[in-house]
């Protein structure tokens, strides 16, 4: 992959932020993750439930997201069978490392989603967050399928 702006983000499975990534049996690639919008003196911010699902040349080709409320103010066993359940929605996966394209979803007047950062100033990185929560960000290069917390 070239420097400068991404086109597409490897995503190396493993076992924090990247367990459920992977393929599917009718070849999609898939990433489910829970963003958050953390808690400030203006909001109570919220927790989602996000799955993405992307062709095999990255392109986002579908997306479930479920909002759960501000963190609390939610039955944790609920947010498991949510969760399951989708995970359970795919069928069989293979989970293994995926490439995909930034994208982003609109959902409830939030971005979310693998969200590039153009550089600021001309010291900075282009960069790809997983938002909200930026608890992802992926920066060149691009192919490495590593990610900074």
């Amino acid at each position: 992959m070239k420097s400068g702006r991404p086109t597409k983000v490897a995503i190396n499975h493993d076992n924090y932020h990247a367990e459920h990534i992977g393929r599917t049996t009718d070849e999609l690639q898939f990433f489910l993750t829970t963003p958050f919008e953390p808690a400030t003196n203006d909001s109570d911010g919220c927790e989602y439930i996000a799955l993405f699902k992307f062709d095999l040349n990255g392109n986002l080709v579908d997306s479930y997201i479920d909002c759960l409320g501000p963190r609390g103010s939610y039955d944790d066993e609920e947010r498991t069978k949510k969760y399951v359940a989708l995970l359970s929605s795919l069928g069989e996966v293979d989970y293994c490392r995926i490439e995909v394209k930034p994208f982003s979803v609109k959902y409830n007047s939030v971005n979310i989603g693998l969200i590039v950062r153009e550089p600021e100033y001309e010291e900075d990185v282009w960069a790809v967050e997983l938002l909200p929560g930026n608890y992802m960000a992926f920066f060149e290069p691009w192919d490495s399928g590593e990610y900074d917390t």
